[in-house]
C-alpha cells in the first residue's frame, strides 16, 4: 500500500466564515460557532434537485462537472451550511479499476460481475492517481472557486470494508452474508482485495487533496455489522493506512459509519481526526468514548426533521447542550437527510445553532 504525500497549501480563512467555523473544529479549536452541514445535504429533499434527476441519471451527473457543482452548491445557497460536500458517490473509483456497475433508481448501486473467486480480485487493477475520477477533480475546483473563503470543501471515499461488501455481495445487503463469508473462510482473498481497495482510496483522497479539499470524510456505511474484535483483525489496519496517508497531507479526516456504537474506540484507534456519531448513541457519552481530545460529528437522529420545528429545536438545543461547549464539535445528523424533509427546515435548523452557539 502506497502512502501518498501532498502539501497544504490554504491560506488562513477569513474570520466569522462557514470555512473558518469548520476548520476551526476540525483542529480543535473554538470557532465562533458551532458549524453546520448534512451528510446527503446536496439531494433528494430539493425540487432542483428531483428536476435535474428527471433529464439526467445519477452517474451522468456525477461524471459531468458542471452538474455535479450546480448540485454540491445547492444546499449551500438554500441552507446556508457552513461546507459543502462534492456530489459524487462512493463506488465511483471502482470505474478505474475495471469494474462495470450501475446506479439503479430505488434500488441503488449494483455490480454487474461481483466477486467470488481469487481470479475476480487479480482482474482489478490499481489505476494511477490521475485516473481516479478526474471529471471529481474538475468539480472540486469549480466549487473551490464559488465558495473559496466562505465555506469548507469536503472530499470523500467509501472505506474499503463498505467497498468490498457492495463487490462481493453486488448490491445493497442486510446481513453481507456473502462478504463476511469470504472474509472468515478465504482471509488471504479478503485481505489481498482489501489491499487493493486501500491503496486506490489512498490515491483517490489524495488527488482531491491536491484539487482543493479542506478535508475529506470517510464512509464506512456497513462497518456497523461487524463486532470490535472481527474490525481490529479484518478492516481497522486497512483504515489506518488511509488515515495515515491524509495525515501527510496536513488535512483533517471525518470517519463515518452507522450503526458503530460498539466500534468507536477501534474506529477512534484507526486514527480519524474527528469520528461521527450516529444517533444511536447519546453524543456526550460517545464522546467521552472516543476521547475529548478528538473531535465528533453528529449527530440530531434525521427523523426528527420530518416533525415540527418545536420538536427539532428541543432536540438541536440537547445535542448542543451535550456537546457541552466543547471545541471539536461539528453539528450534523446522525445519518442522511431523508427525502421527505422539508428544505425550510434544514435552514431553519442551521441558523438555530449558529445562533444558539454564537460565541
Amino acid at each position: 500500500m502506497q502512502h501518498y504525500t501532498a502539501t497544504s497549501t490554504a491560506k488562513t480563512p477569513p474570520p466569522h466564515t462557514g470555512v473558518a467555523r469548520f476548520l476551526d473544529a476540525c483542529y480543535h479549536r473554538q470557532p465562533d460557532a458551532t458549524p453546520v452541514w448534512f451528510m446527503r445535504q446536496a439531494g433528494r429533499c430539493l425540487a432542483e434537485y428531483r428536476a435535474l434527476r428527471q433529464k439526467y441519471d445519477m452517474l451522468t451527473m456525477v461524471k459531468t462537472p458542471e452538474l455535479s457543482t450546480e448540485v454540491t452548491l445547492m444546499p449551500v445557497k438554500t441552507f446556508g451550511v457552513d461546507a459543502a460536500i462534492i456530489y459524487s458517490d462512493i463506488l465511483t473509483p471502482l470505474e478505474a479499476m475495471g469494474v462495470s456497475f450501475e446506479i439503479r433508481h430505488e434500488v441503488g448501486p449494483l455490480i454487474h460481475h461481483p466477486i467470488r473467486n481469487q481470479q475476480d480480485v487479480e482482474n482489478i487493477r490499481i489505476p494511477n492517481g490521475p485516473e481516479i475520477a478526474p471529471y471529481m477533480m474538475q468539480a472540486i475546483q469549480m466549487v473551490r472557486r464559488e465558495v473559496e473563503g466562505k465555506q469548507a470543501v469536503i472530499g470523500f471515499a467509501g472505506a474499503p470494508f463498505t467497498l468490498a461488501c457492495y463487490l462481493i455481495e453486488g448490491r445493497p445487503s442486510r446481513d453481507y452474508r456473502n462478504a463476511k463469508a469470504m472474509m472468515y473462510s478465504q482471509p488471504e482473498l479478503w485481505h489481498a482485495l482489501m489491499e487493493k481497495l486501500t491503496t486506490v482510496t489512498q490515491s483517490y483522497l489524495g488527488e482531491q487533496v491536491q484539487a482543493g479539499v479542506d478535508a475529506v470524510q470517510l464512509f464506512d456505511s456497513w462497518v456497523g455489522a461487524l463486532s470490535p474484535s472481527v474490525y481490529e483483525r479484518y478492516v481497522q489496519p486497512y483504515v489506518h493506512h488511509i488515515f495515515d496517508s491524509v495525515k501527510q497531507t496536513g488535512i483533517p479526516a471525518i470517519h463515518f459509519g452507522t450503526g458503530t456504537s460498539a466500534l468507536l474506540e477501534s474506529m477512534t484507534a484507526a486514527g480519524g481526526d474527528i469520528i461521527g456519531l450516529d444517533s444511536h448513541v447519546e453524543l456526550d457519552e460517545g464522546w467521552e468514548r472516543v476521547g475529548f481530545e478528538h473531535g465528533v460529528q453528529g449527530n440530531l437522529d434525521p427523523i426528527l426533521l420530518l416533525t415540527e420545528w418545536p420538536v427539532i429545536e428541543s432536540a438541536m438545543r440537547d445535542v448542543l447542550k451535550r456537546a457541552a461547549n466543547r471545541p471539536g464539535h461539528i453539528f450534523n445528523l446522525g445519518h442522511g437527510v431523508l427525502p421527505p424533509t422539508n428544505p425550510d427546515l434544514l435552514r431553519q435548523l442551521v441558523e438555530a445553532v449558529h445562533a444558539e452557539t454564537q460565541r
